[in-house]
């Protein structure tokens, strides 16, 4: 039996607050629901969110329109490779899961899903001729044969998010499962993960498993193309013969690599749908063998591990060895200058993930003592303090100005601690969250318009037909410009190039229509973020519709909502989701104090699932 009751809040005379709680959209019995009658003029940042949305939008179907055929096929030259290979073709709707899931037409949705089916389907009938590996089609069970993870991250970046809005899709479930067992050894033609040493056993791995032997420029080039007159490359080539020179040193790729660690994105998502403990327990393991890693090499992780399992072992001992290692400096083969290319960054993924999982200060704890390590190797060149970012047979290299950098936002985003603050600039997006930069909002939203608009005007001047365009050429144009919304409206970190989840503080659910995102008309702004409360206004800027969304803290409902405060009186919740109910008109600020990382992160919308605190 539901069991209804409604409170009036009298917070101003012209604001009533109900506050019942309902089976209302087939939430639970205990399920709390706000009314919002207080009248909010629509404040500025308000309606430039909705128009944000829109105009998106529209850009969006005009890029999908012009790069992507009626089967999903991006229109273009499919090659294998690092320069322009399968991972390149699907970037080209990057940042469309979000765009969606912040409350974007439904079209985003089915436009980003038709470009995966057919991409799918595109890169397994894709063949390579020279490139052994990959004769049989490029992709294998709807996965890269092998690869590194910087690439294999990259063309995953929009079905590891497709969960926040598309969880129930059947596809879905069959290949997140898919796609774990592969670094699980549940498939034996993919032996990726010895879990005797706890490494992924090669830089290059995938559906057929690990290469065990040295990479060759082949392997990272593609085949033969001809590219004078026909294609302009992205790393600056101008021959094939400058394609394969470009990874002539990219040999070392034997053992493991902290990049790896992109593939526990794929046991999050997997545990995250499935609740199955098997996910969550790789994850751990193999992560807490990186954690254990790093102690042992003075805070510092190491870029390679031996098949051995010992630091180095695969790069004649020296921790900083292999490829886009602590140590990997290369000749760019046009200009004969030296390129810095360590890439361990990637690797802060595997900790954010643990992070989610358990709430373990730990994990983010390590990362962030290895930033403080790495700086403080500065040193005084010719007056200044510059840091460095390489570290070689003669010691640390590669000195910059700025501080190496490399995961400071996500150490505070997840401490909210002021020793990680520190690391940050006073300016942009964290500066307004700690009341410093109160034009932001404006700003960067309508500043966000124009990226929009240049970049539809560069697309349509684009004169690339599908024999001269290769799967990296309409990146540029993607018109998905969601970053200020992301920060403005979750609270939200970049989950970037590597394949990572979503990280944020608040998401929204239609529970009208069933979908995720915030409802037509309404417009959040978060302005502060601490460890144990987010405050955000809600505002409806409809003048004749009432509107309803449900608030869920955390983008997996991994924050437990304690309760919500609005004035002076505060509304117990004690759960990860709440409804509100918007007149026309109405609008509020609500400072939502949350215990962060006490539940169990799932993909079920707020309506289809109880929730239940982890007990640890």
């Amino acid at each position: 039996m539901s069991y209804q009751s409604t409170l009036k809040l009298n917070i101003s005379a012209l604001a009533i607050v109900a506050v019942f709680i309902s089976t209302a959209c087939g939430l639970s019995a205990d399920h709390v629901t706000i009314a919002i009658e207080t009248p909010m003029a629509p404040p500025s940042w308000a309606l430039l969110e909705r128009e944000l949305l829109r105009a998106n939008t529209a850009a969006c179907r005009e890029f999908f329109d012009k790069y992507f055929d009626e089967r999903g096929y991006l229109m273009c030259v499919e090659r294998w490779g690092g320069d322009d290979g399968p991972d390149d073709a699907i970037e080209n709707v990057a940042d469309w899961p979000i765009l969606h899931a912040l409350g974007a037409s439904d079209d985003i949705l089915h436009m980003y899903k038709k470009a995966w089916e057919g991409h799918l389907r595109q890169y397994t009938e894709a063949k390579t001729v020279d490139v052994p590996f990959a004769r049989d089609g490029m992709y294998y069970k709807e996965f890269p044969v092998m690869f590194d993870w910087m690439h294999n991250g990259e063309g995953l970046r929009v079905f590891n998010l497709q969960g926040l809005s598309d969880p129930y899709d059947v596809r879905f479930g069959h290949r997140v499962r898919r796609y774990a067992g592969f670094y699980m050894n549940e498939d034996p033609a993919a032996p990726n993960y010895d879990p005797r040493h706890k490494i992924i056993r090669s830089m290059f791995n995938g559906s057929r498993g690990p290469l065990m032997r040295k990479a060759t420029g082949l392997d990272w080039a593609g085949d033969p193309i001809e590219v004078e007159g026909r294609f302009h490359l992205g790393h600056g080539e101008r021959t094939y013969a400058e394609m394969v020179a470009h990874f002539k040193d990219y040999t070392d790729i034997i053992g493991d690599h902290p990049q790896n660690m992109g593939a526990t994105t794929l046991a999050a998502n997997a545990f995250m749908l499935t609740g199955e403990p098997k996910y969550k327990q790789w994850l751990l393991e193999y992560v807490d063998a990186w954690l254990e890693r790093m102690r042992a090499n003075d805070g510092i992780i190491p870029s390679n591990i031996g098949l051995d399992g010992t630091i180095g072992g695969a790069a004649g001992g020296k921790w900083y060895g292999g490829v886009y290692g602590w140590g990997f400096s290369v000749e760019v083969p046009q200009t004969g200058a030296m390129a810095h290319r360590n890439r361990v960054e990637r690797g802060l993924i595997g900790f954010t993930n643990a992070f989610l999982l358990t709430g373990d200060r730990r994990y983010i704890d390590a990362w962030a003592q290895m930033i403080d390590k790495v700086n403080s190797n500065s040193r005084q060149i010719d007056g200044r303090t510059v840091y460095p970012r390489m570290y070689g047979d003669e010691g640390w290299y590669a000195f910059a100005p700025e501080p190496w950098s490399a995961g400071a936002l996500e150490c505070y985003f997840f401490t909210c601690d002021a020793k990680d603050r520190a690391r940050l600039p006073k300016s942009g997006w964290i500066a307004f969250l700690d009341g410093e930069n109160p034009d932001y909002p404006d700003q960067a939203l309508r500043s966000d318009f124009a990226i929009i608009r240049t970049k539809i005007a560069a697309m349509r001047q684009d004169s690339t037909t599908p024999d001269t365009r290769l799967a990296d050429d309409p990146m540029e144009f993607n018109p998905a410009t969601i970053g200020t919304l992301r920060q403005l409206m979750l609270a939200g970190l970049d989950p970037g190039r590597g394949a990572a989840p979503l990280h944020c503080r608040l998401r929204y659910f239609d529970p009208v229509t069933r979908r995720a995102g915030i409802a037509p008309d309404v417009a959040a702004l978060i302005d502060q973020m601490t460890a144990d409360h987010v405050a955000v206004t809600l505002v409806n800027v409809s003048q004749t519709r009432s509107r309803e969304i449900v608030v869920q803290t955390g983008a997996y409902a991994e924050h437990q909502c304690i309760s919500v405060v609005i004035g002076k009186r505060q509304i117990p919740v004690g759960q990860p989701s709440f409804t509100v109910r918007l007149s026309p008109g109405a609008g509020a600020r609500m400072v939502i104090r949350t215990k962060r990382y006490a539940n169990t992160p799932t993909l079920a919308f707020p309506w289809d699932r109880v929730p239940v605190v982890r007990i640890d």
